[in-house]
């Protein structure tokens, strides 16, 4: 037996005792005549103490010997610790050691393993089993496991079953790109992996099997951020006999169940807007809507008084931002440089100060009165001691620039809390989006979302104002999961595959096995896909997914500490039947 007890359990009532303990080797304080050590495993913290009068000379020189990192394990007696510690549950006792061994020593590891370390992001990554052992680390992960277990109890007592579909699926045209896995058995014949389960799914409801989930690895060939990676983690969901409201009103109780079990929070609204909403009032399709700063179109209070830099524009649109008229000329100018970066792209930015007195001050005085900046104010629906910024160009990208600077306002000025939650429904989204670089629609969600029925006559003359079937949840501006309610039956799947410019050969060479099984009986039904990765890091007071991850990639896309992806040797090439360039 390694141990009788953890690191992290024993207190004052098992004085006396004589226990074993296993774990690691913490930290090191050796005064020559008493040493002490404390011991570390995942579960907690125990001091450990040597000394002359009390530990054989023997025992002293060995413990002498210890550093960091060493796996040992030690037996001894639980006694009071004469300097209490009570920010440890094992604070008020400590372990005279009786005997001990090092089960394995340790080289100097390269970052100090507490919870304030020294080492980079990149060398933690680099010794991910490392950065593992220290405790923030490992709350994280042990967080990640709590929200996995919730989220199957809810479905599992929802009346929905767990079924795993395949790794090893075909390459479809649509979405992002595919990894894709050479066949060695079918010669020039590729795997690809699943971006999702999308079509076992709704086979599955051709099954039967009418209410499915799955918390499943998906992989996406895509560009990287802080909150995407090559391989990711969905609670996928599909359900048979429902309309949208079904969907909507089962998720949001998952949502809530969440929220209450984990954060303690209870959350009764969940707001619904249009994307043609969402879009016009906040300039994306995933707001955040714990703060305001609504956008506010002004076309009509500011063109044609001769600003040039207004009346030739397609839009203008500002914000009201409460409380920032006591932002000084340094303090706007570092606004006006920031949304003038590549990043964001705006060419500029006009101000108007809202003074407590009910006057206005902007940097456009001189083409506007105090009667035009008055009607701004009440545009926005700004207040006396607000702030209203004012953006104008093309619609699209006004907006979208507009947006970034609304979310970077709401970072700067901290109303953006981790510990307020804010969730809401996006729907009604555009079927089809149109793509200047293909010159053809794609579809917005994928090619088997069905559209609104009162919609469907506008595909064939102005496919581009067809509405989707489609909702997302949104969460503190953060996108946790989407659906739709799917297409099912081969007629209405074979037209939608026609506007999306597949040719009948293309559509049965890719996805005649769905439209076969559409012939077969199947169920109305939808679907939604919550990001398990993104939704463990916001219930967790964050946005980045990567602490939440075991073994997370760079932004390369590379696992620096097995050094993947690789290159395969020539004979495992030639089993493959590839060959690279030379």
């Amino acid at each position: 037996m390694y141990r009788s007890h953890t690191c992290g359990e024993l207190n004052a009532g098992h004085i006396g005792n004589t226990v074993t303990l296993s774990g690691w080797v913490q930290k090191v304080r050796n005064k020559g005549f008493m040493i002490w050590v404390d011991l570390r495993d995942r579960y907690g913290l125990t001091q450990l103490i040597f000394d002359e009068e009390r530990s054989s000379a023997e025992l002293m020189d060995k413990a002498g010997k210890l550093a960091r990192e060493f796996v040992i394990q030690v037996t001894g007696e639980v006694i009071e610790r004469e300097a209490k510690n009570p920010n440890i549950p094992t604070g008020e006792i400590e372990l005279l050691v009786q005997d001990f061994q090092i089960l394995n020593s340790s080289k100097t590891p390269p970052f100090t393993i507490e919870d304030e370390t020294d080492g980079g992001e990149d060398l933690r990554m680099k010794y991910r089993y490392l950065d593992i052992r220290r405790k923030p680390v490992q709350d994280k992960l042990m967080f990640r496991h709590q929200v996995g277990m919730k989220v199957r109890n809810y479905l599992s007592n929802a009346g929905f079953i767990e079924v795993e579909t395949p790794y090893l699926i075909k390459s479809t045209p649509e979405g992002a790109r595919d990894f894709v896995v050479p066949s060695r058995m079918n010669e020039g014949q590729f795997y690809a992996l699943p971006q999702s389960p999308q079509t076992f799914k709704q086979l599955l409801m051709v099954g039967g099997m009418d209410k499915y989930f799955q918390i499943v690895k998906c992989f996406r060939d895509e560009d990287l951020r802080a909150d995407r990676q090559p391989e990711f983690t969905q609670i996928d969901c599909e359900m048979a006999f429902v309309e949208q409201e079904d969907i909507l009103n089962i998720f949001e109780g998952l949502t809530r169940h969440l929220l209450k079990e984990i954060r303690n929070v209870e959350v009764n609204e969940f707001p619904r807007l249009t994307y043609a909403d969402a879009m016009r009032k906040y300039g994306n399709d995933k707001p955040d809507i714990r703060f305001g700063m609504e956008f506010a179109e002004l076309d009509d209070v500011t063109k044609n008084k001769g600003f040039n830099v207004f009346d030739q524009q397609e839009l203008v649109v500002g914000i009201a931002v409460p409380g920032a008229a006591s932002f000084t000329r340094k303090e706007i100018d570092k606004l006006i440089s920031w949304v003038k970066r590549p990043q964001i792209g705006a060419t500029g930015l006009v101000w108007a100060k809202y003074n407590e007195d009910g006057s206005l001050k902007s940097s456009v005085d001189k083409f506007y009165s105090q009667e035009d900046l008055k009607a701004w104010a009440k545009a926005s629906s700004a207040k006396p001691g607000g702030l209203i910024l004012v953006m104008a160009g093309d619609a699209d990208k006004t907006r979208s620039q507009l947006s970034a600077l609304r979310m970077h306002l709401g970072n700067e000025m901290g109303l953006r809390k981790s510990d307020e939650f804010a969730p809401l429904w996006v729907v009604d989204f555009p079927l089809l989006e149109w793509d200047e670089e293909t010159e053809r629609f794609h579809a917005m969600h994928h090619p088997f979302t069905s559209p609104k029925k009162e919609d469907f006559a506008l595909l064939e003359t102005d496919p581009g104002k067809v509405r989707a079937n489609a909702y997302d949840l949104v969460l503190n501006g953060n996108e946790i999961g989407g659906g739709s309610i799917r297409i099912h039956d081969k007629e209405t799947q074979s037209q939608m595959f026609k506007y999306l410019g597949f040719t009948p050969e293309e559509a049965e060479e890719q996805f005649g096995f769905l439209m076969d099984a559409f012939q077969y009986g199947a169920p109305p039904h939808g679907g939604i896909a919550f990001g398990f990765d993104r939704l463990v890091a916001i219930l967790g007071g964050q946005e980045s997914i990567r602490d939440y991850i075991a073994f997370p990639k760079n932004n390369s896309g590379r696992d620096v500490m097995i050094d993947a992806p690789a290159k395969l040797d020539e004979q495992q090439l030639t089993d493959l039947h590839l060959q690279l360039k030379s």
